[in-house]
């Protein structure tokens, strides 16, 4: 059986299934070259259905991840609707989704969402939608590594979807249940997103770099501010506190610009970083904790774009009763594209009495991969200065030892918003330099904002402060160091000196974990700096054209492109 499946809003993408595992994923922003671009992924597929040999008549299903998907919205649209979110206009439009209006409005944008996969040549009758929190439920729990062992506690939790913000579902032999939801007016997603609205950055994308500053803000001086937050959500005693609600004078989230710049006038950046952040991490923490008391499920799987805060998922790795721990990689919408064949799969065994037999999510090189001859003429046509390396992983070890800063463009690319080498900037951790050089030359990131370590596997307890022995390949977690800081430096968060790891293992990539591996044969150290190929505000690089074209309009000197090394 083949299915796509597709997200078609913020940061849209298309991933291919066959039989029982996925093949091929990615995001329309790899081709458009728009970040988080929000659109019917119809390049992804077309390039899917490329790359991978078939057709629009040889795919079984094609399935949506959200059953409802308002218009697509750009960059600039995405802020208005933010700045203008407490005026009469959006007033009137919330009343107006009371009305009949309201559905039939939906089921217009239905068609046209339905028109755009059948332009698309599918057949209308294999198209199908799925409700977007069930997508995120089925890739954490069809995703972990055992799914099919026991039961899984099952959360979701983003800004919203579908009419939801959350969701609590126990998996059990192939099956999700869903036993609570909650509803999207309640979504502390939004919450977030709001700040970072209100702090001059963009929602949806810039979050993570209020959860970056966080640490720097004094945990003293924003207590105040942090249990005025507190104060907005109460979590609900019938439920045992696996759901909540906002407390009386709250406005919906979403709707919530005037009442929280209020609450913020004349407070300072930090400060509030820092209370958002603690709020944020208390909340999750004491939510996650609470649903595995309430149903005695100490395997947990995590899905939907709060649980991109890697701050707040060490809390969670932290709690007392949690066995086991997986959280969905890159877990925000375009991962519920994966959702959505997990789930569609395993309702097909379902209805023909067929056992579930998905293989779990491995790694995510789910991307399209480039010859070395289909390198070779894209560097013969740009002028620069290249030679073909026998070993060009030993090659790139020696460069990151002698303290420069090395791109890497070789095998499948990755899927999500991590870099996981094969279209990595690297460089040596230990290397105080490091942070400006790389910041200087192609990333302009902001100066409080850490880059990540990528460490081999038989590294990572001699890395990492991990008791649970809890599995880190995504950069979707963060550990406290077990590591003299001076040998990490780069690759840690400066000031509270917390890693977001990759852990490399050698089956899932042989030749980045050997280039690591050659390095630590240098330096004594196997960790190297790992950040994404791109420039800034620009989606990581896809294909050789444009590593080139990062690499000559940067300060960059070195590219290791397949079996090619490119100097300035």
């Amino acid at each position: 059986m083949k299915i796509i499946g597709i997200h078609d809003g913020h940061n849209a993408a298309a991933t291919l299934l066959e039989d029982d595992r996925i093949v091929f994923a990615l995001e329309e922003e790899r081709l458009t070259r728009i970040k988080n671009h929000s659109a019917f992924p119809g390049q992804a597929i077309r390039f899917l259905l490329n790359y991978t040999g078939n057709g629009p008549e040889d795919i079984d299903k094609f399935v949506f991840s959200s059953k409802h998907i308002p218009a697509y919205k750009n960059r600039d649209t995405l802020m208005m609707e933010f700045r203008e979110s407490s005026g009469f206009p959006t007033y009137m439009r919330r009343l107006a989704k009371q009305t009949p209006l309201y559905d039939l409005t939906v089921k217009k944008r239905t068609r046209e969402r339905l028109s755009f996969a059948v332009e698309a040549g599918f057949k209308k009758e294999k198209i199908s939608l799925l409700d977007h929190h069930l997508c995120h439920a089925a890739a954490a729990y069809f995703g972990c590594p055992w799914w099919n062992d026991e039961k899984v506690l099952v959360l979701t939790n983003d800004g919203g979807g579908d009419g939801l913000c959350a969701t609590v579902s126990i998996g059990e032999a192939g099956r999700l249940r869903k036993l609570v939801e909650v509803p999207v007016s309640e979504s502390i997603g939004y919450l977030y997103s709001m700040i970072t609205f209100i702090l001059g950055m963009v929602p949806e994308e810039h979050e993570y770099k209020l959860m970056g500053m966080s640490p720097y803000g004094s945990a003293s001086r924003s207590e105040s501010l942090k249990k005025r937050f507190d104060s907005l959500i109460a979590f609900d005693k019938a439920s045992r506190g696996i759901t909540w609600k906002r407390t009386v004078n709250c406005p919906p989230f979403q709707y919530s610009y005037r009442f929280i710049k209020n609450m913020l006038e004349l407070q300072r950046f930090d400060i509030v970083c820092r209370a958002i952040q603690d709020f944020t991490e208390d909340f999750i923490a004491t939510w996650v904790r609470n649903c595995v008391q309430a149903t005695g499920i100490r395997k947990v799987a995590l899905s939907g774009g709060v649980f991109m805060n890697v701050k707040a998922n060490k809390r969670i790795m932290e709690i007392p009763e949690l066995e086991s721990l997986f959280i969905f990689p890159s877990c925000g919408d375009p991962t519920n594209s994966m959702g959505a064949v997990y789930q569609t799969y395993a309702e097909q065994c379902v209805d023909h009495d067929e056992p579930v037999s998905l293989a779990p999510l491995e790694n995510l090189y789910c991307g399209p991969e480039f010859s070395d001859d289909v390198i070779k003429t894209v560097l013969d046509t740009t002028g620069v200065n290249y030679k073909y390396c026998d070993d060009i992983e030993k090659e790139a070890a020696q460069i990151l030892f002698k303290g420069e800063v090395l791109a890497r463009f070789k095998g499948r690319m990755e899927f999500g918003a991590r870099a996981m080498g094969n279209r990595s900037i690297l460089a040596d951790p230990a290397n105080r330099d490091t942070i400006r050089v790389i910041n200087d030359m192609i990333k302009n990131r902001d100066f409080w904002m850490p880059f990540a370590p990528s460490v081999i596997e038989d590294e990572a307890e001699n890395v990492l402060v991990n008791p649970k022995k809890i599995p880190a390949p995504y950069m979707i977690l963060s550990f406290d160091s077990a590591i003299s800081h001076d040998k990490i430096y780069a690759a840690s968060h400066p000031y509270d000196r917390t890693l977001r790891p990759q852990v490399v293992y050698e089956k899932w990539n042989p030749d980045y974990y050997r280039l690591i591996k050659y390095f630590k044969e240098l330096s004594g150290t196997g960790v190297v700096l790992n950040t994404s190929f791109n420039l800034h505000g620009y989606p990581i690089v896809c294909k050789p054209c444009e590593a080139l074209e990062v690499f000559t309009k940067s300060g960059l000197k070195h590219l290791a492109i397949g079996n090619y090394l490119v100097t300035k």
